[in-house]
């Protein structure tokens, strides 16, 4: 990487801020009061025993009745500690290396194939569609068409041009989320619990049966599945792709590293550009929620080191700081699938980026999600050219 002029942070130069994720940022549902920044802070707050989760539609679960047991993302304390040990299992370092990775080069090929056949495609739909194919294995969604299932949960996080004003928005919302829920249920989680109690598999429903959660307990689960695994990775993977295919230096640092190598370029794009902007927690004691700025923390200086808006693999960072920063979370809800979702972007760009004539055809429309309180990258658009025989596009 080329040097990046940067004296000071408070001074920094307009060609030392990489980041995309940067205009309309002020769109976001943010409130000055209550909000906690910079790392040392919201590390703190996130560590904190008893805090529970809010934000990604827990009002939408918790009105929704009938659950006998809270999904894991709202579970907290002694419950949340032994779900999550029950379920490590499906994210544990050895199961995404032995059983994950060939699921991904898989589904990598298979929509790189694609690609090169027809010569173009939407950068985010293949991500979705990577994003879905790993995470429906994982949990265990695969009874129903996977594209289908792709553009049920896409219209449910995603915020699209639907957003409505006046006094009755609010049910409008609630009702069509309702609805969108009910349609997941019947298309795709019923089918596999169906398929589960007849023949269990290693996969979360299957764990979820004979736990003894009842059929809308698993609904809610895979819907927050759904949100944490699937939809995130696909704007990480957009966004790296971005990077990667707009910077021929940092592109070819990447396909000349190894695999650990390339992971440290992903980290740094993902703590540039954290996906989940803020996050939500709610004390105890059920006091109003605290506002973690995820932003903040991997842009602060004690932590990541000089010149944060810069694009830097190679960067100092303070001890037992992380190479994405807080972008996975930390303390008792830090994502469970980081190491997923960095196998599936390493496994795709590596292979997508080695494809001959490939190029940028349209960068991405940046929009903003409040739902993860971060950005949306959509039609983002590759092409493959032909190739000539001097091995140039032609």
């Amino acid at each position: 990487m080329p040097a990046v002029s940067c004296p000071v942070h408070d001074n920094l130069q307009a060609d030392a801020d990489r980041r995309r994720s940067v205009a309309g940022a002020g769109a976001l549902p943010i409130s000055p009061e209550g909000r906690v920044t910079g790392f040392a802070a919201v590390r703190e707050v996130l560590r904190v025993p008893g805090m529970r989760q809010a934000g990604f539609k827990a009002e939408l679960v918790q009105r929704s009745g009938g659950l006998t047991r809270p999904p894991i993302l709202f579970l907290s304390g002694e419950a949340h500690r032994r779900q999550r040990a029950a379920t490590a299992r499906f994210f544990a370092p050895r199961v995404v290396e032995e059983k994950h990775r060939p699921l991904i080069e898989e589904h990598a090929n298979r929509l790189i194939e694609r690609l090169q056949r027809d010569g173009q495609a939407k950068l985010d739909t293949m991500a979705l569609d990577l994003a879905v194919a790993v995470a429906g294995e994982i949990v265990g969604l695969t009874q129903s068409d996977r594209g289908a299932m792709a553009r049920r949960l896409d219209a449910f996080f995603s915020v699209g041009t639907t957003t409505r004003e006046g006094r009755f928005a609010p049910m409008s919302a609630f009702l069509k989320g309702q609805w969108r829920m009910l349609h997941f249920h019947f298309a795709d989680v019923r089918p596999a619990i169906a398929a589960r109690r007849k023949a269990p598999r290693e996969d979360v429903i299957s764990h979820l049966i004979a736990e003894g959660y009842t059929p809308r307990d698993i609904l809610v689960e895979c819907f927050t599945y759904g949100a944490a695994g699937m939809v995130t990775t696909r704007e990480f993977i957009t966004m790296a792709a971005w990077h990667l295919l707009d910077d021929a230096e940092l592109r070819a640092r990447f396909l000349a590293a190894d695999r650990t190598g390339r992971i440290a370029v992903l980290e740094e794009i993902l703590r540039l550009e954290p996906v989940v902007g803020y996050l939500y927690r709610c004390p105890a004691d059920g006091g109003p929620p605290v506002e973690l700025d995820i932003r903040s923390a991997n842009a602060d200086v004690a932590a990541v080191g000089a010149c944060p808006f810069k694009l830097d693999p190679d960067r100092q960072r303070a001890e037992r700081v992380g190479g994405a920063g807080m972008a996975f979370g930390d303390g008792e809800h830090r994502c469970p699938g980081a190491g997923v979702a960095l196998a599936e972007a390493e496994i795709f760009l590596n292979r997508l980026l080695r494809v001959p004539g490939l190029r940028l055809e349209q960068a991405p429309r940046l929009g903003w999600n409040p739902l993860v309180t971060g950005y949306e990258l959509r039609d983002c658009r590759v092409a493959v050219g032909r190739v000539a025989a001097g091995g140039e596009a032609a």
